[in-house]
C-alpha cells in the first residue's frame, strides 16, 4: 500500500500484519480520486477519514492538497501504525488522530475544524451490511449531516453486493461506482 499521487507520490505506507484489514488497491484508489476531481476535491478541503485504519485515504488526500485531515480510528494498535505513517509523510501539523467509535461520534468536529468538505467512511464490511436508516451506518450518516459543509460530500465504501438507500437524513446518493468486489457510494447534501 502506498500514496499514489501528489507531494508524497510513491511513499509506502506501513500496515499491520493481520488478515482483518482490507486495504484499498492502488487502482481503485486512483479511480476514486479521479472521480473526486470532478467535485474539485480534495484540494484545499478539510477532510475526515472515518474508520481510517493506517490512513491510506486521508494521507492520499493530504498528498493531493487537502488542507487538513482528521483520522478517526478506535484500534490502538492500528493508531500506532497510523501515527507512524503520518509522521513519515510529514503531515503531523495538517492532521489529527482521534481514537473513538465513529458510529457514536462521527467525524468529530472542533479543534479548528468546524465542518468537513469531504468525509471518507470505510467501516468494516460486516458493520456495513445493514444499511437501513436505523442501522449503525444510517445513524453515522445522520451524525455526519451536522459535521459536513452544505456542499460537502461523503464517500461510503462497502462490499459490492451492498446498495445504500437513496437518502439518509440530509444526504442523497449522487453516484455509485463499483470496482470488483467493492463499491463506493458518493452522498451529497439534499439540495
Amino acid at each position: 500500500m502506498r500514496i499514489i499521487a501528489g507531494s508524497k507520490k510513491g511513499m509506502n505506507l506501513l500496515s499491520p500484519n493481520t488478515q482483518s484489514s482490507r486495504p484499498i488497491t492502488d487502482r481503485v484508489k486512483e479511480s476514486l480520486f479521479s472521480v473526486l476531481y470532478k467535485y474539485d476535491l480534495p484540494n484545499g478541503a478539510k477532510v475526515a477519514d472515518v474508520f481510517s485504519g493506517v490512513g491510506s485515504l486521508g494521507l492520499e488526500a493530504l498528498s493531493r492538497g487537502a488542507e487538513f485531515v482528521t483520522f478517526v480510528e478506535k484500534d490502538p494498535r492500528i493508531i500506532a501504525i497510523l501515527n507512524k505513517n503520518i509522521e513519515r509523510a510529514g503531515f503531523a501539523k495538517a492532521s489529527k488522530v482521534i481514537r473513538t467509535n465513529a458510529f457514536k461520534l462521527g467525524a468529530v468536529v472542533g479543534s479548528g475544524v468546524e465542518k468537513y468538505g469531504l468525509v471518507f467512511v470505510d467501516p468494516p464490511y460486516v458493520a456495513a451490511m445493514n444499511v437501513q436508516a436505523d442501522s449503525a451506518l444510517g445513524g453515522l450518516l445522520e451524525l455526519l449531516g451536522e459535521q459536513v459543509t452544505a456542499d460537502g460530500i461523503v464517500i461510503v465504501r462497502t462490499s459490492g453486493d451492498v446498495t445504500l438507500l437513496e437518502r439518509y437524513g440530509q444526504f442523497q446518493i449522487a453516484e455509485r461506482r463499483q470496482w470488483g468486489t467493492m463499491a463506493v457510494t458518493i452522498l451529497e447534501k439534499n439540495k
